[in-house]
């Protein structure tokens, strides 16, 4: 909108026109510099997240607190944090892009290299086997104050047979890669030319751009009685009825994209962040005051369930959360992993600086 301007004689037809091809170049010039704008053509398959001020954390909604939001005292309190622009891949990392990876370097995983006895004393040399962790639903209700009830270390579980030995990738190209280790995903990103995100450039991209949501789309789980994220539904763990349009782990960007154009930001598998993992961290945060600009997470990791386990944090929950166990879809919530862990419902995606 231009300021009202007094009458002026009349210029020719290309003196109009050249001035109004000045004026959109100094726009355009000046859109390109101002902070929080893309600069430069989109790297291949991401996204610009434009930076920005936020309420990081999840709400503390107390009607929720008796099952899966429990577990979501570690993303409290919301506190103020101020992030960066960036660029984010539109999607999770899919099996064909880690097989272009390793088929470029060699890379092997850590779920496909056999454990080595001085990482694990005291363990009788048969069980020192390549694998990892995969769901295995029970075939009968169990409660739910233990994991190990549905979670079990398959040998010869790996990216390339998710489920064990006798799974592979056919038809799964455009499927997450899973079965992935913090190492794992960090030495594809380096390849890539990218990095992992922080947590905070995580949920802030996560939002879309929504402020004090529950969800990555706003605030009803299903707007108008749509699924807008791949989760469990039926009786966790047991059965998973599929009603959201999939059983188990999804193909990626099946369900609508977030309002920065970020796909699976909730569901489908949870996402490996750079930050370590402490449950203690927000409350230091917001103990300091102020705003927390680019935080980058705390210096070391701890676990009080498990003190000597080296954590990550994870976002973004998976195709098996769900209000009856973990509400962790939920946009301010955080997940944690061991390092050097995988699982069939864990991969990550990459980032990129401006």
């Amino acid at each position: 909108m231009h300021p009202r301007r007094r009458r002026r004689p009349r210029r020719p037809v290309w003196s109009s026109i050249a001035m109004a091809a000045l004026a959109l170049a100094t726009v355009i010039a000046l859109w390109h510099a101002s902070p929080g704008t893309a600069e430069g053509e989109a790297p291949g398959g991401m996204v610009w997240i434009p930076g920005g001020e936020f309420w990081m954390g999840a709400q503390d909604v107390s009607d929720h607190d008796a099952l899966g939001m429990l577990t979501t005292r570690d993303a409290r309190p919301m506190h103020r944090v101020y992030v960066d622009a960036f660029w984010m891949d539109a999607t999770v990392v899919t099996n064909a892009e880690f097989a272009r990876f390793v088929d470029a370097t060699g890379y092997v995983t850590v779920a496909e290299r056999t454990p080595r006895a001085e990482d694990f004393p005291g363990t009788p040399p048969t069980d020192l086997v390549a694998g990892s962790a995969v769901f295995v639903p029970p075939n009968r209700p169990v409660p739910l104050n233990n994991y190990l009830q549905w979670w079990s270390y398959v040998p010869g579980a790996s990216w390339r047979h998710p489920e064990g030995p006798a799974s592979n990738l056919k038809g799964r190209e455009r499927y997450p890669v899973v079965q992935v280790a913090y190492e794992d995903a960090e030495t594809y990103a380096r390849w890539a030319g990218k990095r992992l995100p922080t947590e905070a450039e995580w949920e802030f991209a996560a939002r879309g751009g929504l402020s004090g949501k529950l969800y990555a789309w706003g605030d009803e789980f299903r707007p108008n009685g749509r699924w807008m994220a791949n989760t469990h539904q039926g009786q966790f763990p047991v059965t998973d009825t599929g009603a959201d349009g999939h059983v188990g782990l999804a193909g990626v960007g099946l369900y609508p994209p977030n309002g920065y154009g970020l796909y699976d930001m909730a569901g489908n598998v949870w996402q490996w962040v750079s930050d370590w993992y402490r449950p203690d961290y927000y409350a230091e945060l917001a103990r300091a005051g102020g705003v927390a600009r680019n935080p980058h997470g705390p210096a070391s990791s701890f676990d009080p369930d498990e003190p000597g386990q080296p954590k990550r944090a994870m976002r973004g929950g998976s195709f098996l959360c769900t209000d009856q166990y973990c509400s962790r879809y939920s946009v301010g919530t955080r997940g944690k992993g061991e390092v050097s862990s995988g699982a069939n419902h864990l991969g990550f995606r990459c980032v990129k600086d401006k």
